[in-house]
């Protein structure tokens, strides 16, 4: 007993000492004085203590002698990471340079400072963004039906072509100056998000020329030449632009196009100059087909070196007016029977002159630069808003249509099987919304997040998915048949499309997320990089002394929070998310020790144990996703009434924390590393389980009554006025019901008694009325509201000739189309 008293005393010490990471110098004190206390108060035997000052004595000399510190520990530390630590390629440096490390580093370092997190700004759109979106943007929604885009035309309308050019829909991020719009980074997801709740189409084409583009690379680039001729007519829209990227070589692995420029003389207006000539294909360009403006990347050689000593100048971006002699438009892929105008181009023998790259010969070179620093911004709005928007709609859809389809005699919000689906649609409803707003609001703080930026994208888009796949199980045969009825089959079908583009998802979690975040947001990990690029010592010492300092402190917070429950961690708030964040705080220390060995352990290869990074990835972006989902809680006002969907979403995403760290840690490489970095983590085994079923029944509530919780939900997704339109016959079935439930109830309950028969709901309310159950008004009303659910779970049918029609009109073109860019025509139909 009484050696293990000592025991506790030296462990809690120790621990103690590495959780508040104390100087080395106080470290030796404190360690020091706890062995005069031992040698004088304890029972042990003079050998056991001999031993334990020789212990000491040796690594106290070693340690704080500055000489033999380095000699002997800094010096072998300094080669073997040398070794270790990844190769770095010029693109891959590039690529962790761009954007800004924001919260993302506070969830690395062990011991997140959440006032950073709460004083991030509240998302709020300002007045002229606001009417614009009560204004313009329902007035665009109302204009399109999806069914008619996507299976009539298979493109939007001339008048929708035409309202986005003159409201300056494609100049969301152009600033007033040039004529745009200038809107914040909120105002752009929100209309974004509204546009694809409405069509994917429609969302989908306004988004790209707000994202990375000829807009964006001209704002952050271009000359001032370029900018103040090309901006205004973008603004415009005199100007439809296209970015050219991806290539039948080089999809994910952008920096591999083999689309070339080679600098030569040529002539050019009658005139010969020093110019660049362009070979490209191209494919899976948005707005290719109809652009008049062509941003395309190219790696650009010298071989004559006109502009230098270098030959192989690498990849550049150059605008290029679609009429220039040589390129090849007009064609189009259909993505998933999603019609948004996109297809492939092709140019031969271009000739273009020097001052058409974006910023001007001096920008020769840099377009890997350029790339990578705009797509953190873009890709961190575009594919969310998009996705999020859709799930808003699905949420309140799926929520409204259990509340009026009834089966077994019963709405079929009220089994159990359907709740728990409800549940899971609205919750990750609510963590891709909170996603959303904490992302955007970041970028309109000035960060440029490029880590939250790939969480976004990634789980957002995945989110999606699953959100998608639950509504459609709801909705049942509903949802399969299409045709101008359903209001979901072609979101459903467009989902991959937000899974694939900007970084295909599973290059995305298992490539980029941990595999840029770990060196971008490591408070030591970039650091040491350069120290040892640089041949810096002295750096390193320093770096690495804090960097093993952090270590130890991790390890000693993860335990000491894994023994105590976390019950005293810190957290910004005393109500009942207070232990939310506590459990936050665990496990930002448990991921940053586990990170720490992972990398100390396995070093450059770690990159290629893509299973391993991913789910390192995984840790960081459920963190992330937690503080999204607290953030958001705390700028509306902490609403009692969304609790079940805060909870909800908190215990989904520590469960799937604690289930990957589980799986993490039995595939470690070195099993004892394992073991041991499991009795620190979670010292009592998996410390979080998935939502209660309790809260299913919640959630389903919440989407199955009108209420507020299910208006902040639903957000700014659109709700047309028009009493043809499928969602608004299915909100208005979902209001008319809920309201007249008391008779509805009367007239069910008749029928369960036998008082009534059994018949269509239309001839009970005729038998209810004739019984005397319900009076001519209620019969009146109750009819209503039948005839409106008869038309929400109604499909649509088609005669043979009908299909037969479509089938030809699906079919392949045997000739190529011409296209009129003089014209800007907007028609082009698949035939």
């Amino acid at each position: 007993m009484h050696t293990l008293l000592w025991l506790i005393f030296w462990l809690g010490g120790l621990i103690s000492l590495a959780y508040m990471r104390v100087s080395l110098v106080i470290a030796t004190i404190a360690i020091a004085a706890g062995l005069l206390v031992t040698t004088f108060f304890s029972s042990l035997s003079w050998f056991s203590l001999l031993l334990m000052w020789a212990v000491f004595g040796v690594a106290a000399f070693f340690l704080n002698h500055a000489d033999y510190r380095r000699k002997y520990l800094i010096h072998p530390a300094f080669d073997a990471m040398s070794h270790s630590l990844p190769s770095m390629s010029e693109t891959e440096r590039v690529a962790l340079e761009a954007g800004t490390v924001s919260w993302d580093g506070e969830l690395f370092s062990g011991n997140p400072q959440w006032e950073k997190l709460l004083t991030v700004p509240v998302p709020k759109l300002n007045e002229e963004e606001q009417a614009f979106l009560d204004g313009p943007v329902k007035q665009l929604c109302e204009m399109v039906s999806d069914w008619e885009v996507t299976h009539e035309r298979y493109d939007l309308p001339e008048n929708v072509w035409t309202f986005l050019k003159e409201q300056g829909f494609f100049a969301l991020i152009i600033p007033k100056k040039f004529g745009g719009k200038g809107f914040s980074a909120l105002a752009h997801s929100e209309i974004l998000a509204t546009l694809a709740g409405r069509s994917l189409t429609l969302g989908s084409t306004v988004a790209v020329p707000n994202s990375l583009g000829p807009a964006e690379l001209l704002l952050h680039y271009g000359t001032p030449e370029q900018r103040e001729y090309y901006l205004p007519r973008l603004a415009k829209g005199e100007e439809i632009p296209c970015f050219a990227l991806t290539a039948p070589d080089a999809g994910s692995d952008a920096g591999s196009i083999t689309d070339t420029g080679i600098i030569c003389k040529g002539r050019f207006n009658g005139q010969e100059i020093t110019g660049i000539k362009l070979n490209w294909n191209k494919r899976y360009i948005t707005l290719a087909p109809i652009a008049t403006l062509l941003g395309l990347a190219f790696k650009l050689h010298d071989p004559e070196r006109l502009l230098g000593d270098k030959v192989d100048l690498g990849i550049t971006c150059a605008l290029i007016p679609t009429s220039t002699p040589g390129i090849t438009i007009g064609r189009r892929h259909l993505p998933l029977s999603i019609p948004f105008q996109n297809g492939p181009t092709q140019g031969k023998e271009v000739f273009i002159p020097l001052d058409w790259i974006i910023g001007g010969p001096a920008m020769a070179g840099h377009g890997w630069r350029m790339l990578v620093e705009c797509l953190s911004t873009g890709r961190a709005i575009s594919l969310p808003s998009n996705s999020a928007g859709g799930a808003r709609l699905a949420a309140i859809a799926a929520g409204a249509y259990s509340r009026i389809r009834r089966q077994f005699r019963t709405y079929i919000s009220s089994f159990e099987g359907v709740q728990e689906v409800l549940a899971r649609v609205g919750g990750f409803t609510y963590i891709s919304e909170s996603v959303r707003l904490l992302t955007v609001s970041m970028i309109d703080a000035g960060e440029k997040p490029s880590v939250p930026g790939a969480i976004s994208k990634y789980h957002v888009t995945e989110l999606g998915r699953k959100i998608a796949n639950d509504v459609m199980d709801i909705h049942g045969g509903k949802g399969i048949m299409m045709g101008p009825k359903n209001y979901l089959a072609r979101a459903y079908e467009g989902v991959p499309i937000g899974i694939t583009v900007e970084g295909a998802n599973i290059l995305t979690r298992s490539m980029i997320i941990f595999g840029q975040g770990a060196i971008r947001c490591h408070p030591y990990i970039l650091k040491e990089m350069q120290a040892l690029s640089h041949d810096n010592l002295s750096d390193f010492e320093h770096f690495l002394g804090e960097h093993i300092s952090f270590t130890l402190s991790n390890a000693a917070r993860s335990f000491f929070h894994g023994l105590t429950l976390a019950k005293f961690a810190s957290s910004p708030v005393t109500h009942e998310m207070k232990t939310y964040f506590q459990q936050l705080t665990r496990a930002s220390s448990a991921f940053a020790l586990v990170a720490d060995i992972s990398m100390a352990l396995l070093g450059g290869k770690l990159k290629f144990k893509e299973s391993l990074s991913a789910r390192l990835g995984d840790l960081l972006a459920m963190m992330y996703l937690m503080s999204a989902v607290l953030k958001r809680h705390q700028d509306q006002g902490t609403p009692a009434a969304d609790l079940p969907l805060v909870k909800w979403s908190l215990d989904f995403c520590l469960a799937n924390f604690w289930q990957t760290m589980d799986s993490l840690l039995r595939n470690i490489p070195n099993k004892a590393v394992g073991i041991g970095l499991r009795v620190l983590v979670m010292p009592f085994g998996q410390p979080h389980h998935l939502p209660k079923d309790t809260y299913n029944r919640e959630i389903t509530e919440i989407l199955t009554t009108p209420n507020d919780a299910r208006t902040r939900l639903a957000g700014n997704s659109f709700i047309s006025t028009s009493e043809n339109d499928c969602i608004a016959t299915l909100e208005n079935a979902f209001h008319e019901t809920t309201r007249l439930s008391p008779l509805l109830k009367r007239v069910y309950d008749a029928i369960k008694s036998n008082v009534i028969v059994n018949g269509s709901f239309q001839q009970s309310i005729d038998a209810a009325l004739n019984a005397k159950i319900i009076n001519e008004k209620e019969a009146a009303e109750l009819s209503h509201v039948n005839m409106l659910c008869q038309a929400v779970i109604s499909v649509d049918d088609f005669s043979a000739e009908e299909l037969s029609r479509e089938s030809q009109h699906l079919a392949p073109r045997k000739s190529k189309p011409s296209l009129d860019m003089t014209n800007q025509k907007h028609d082009q139909r698949l035939n």
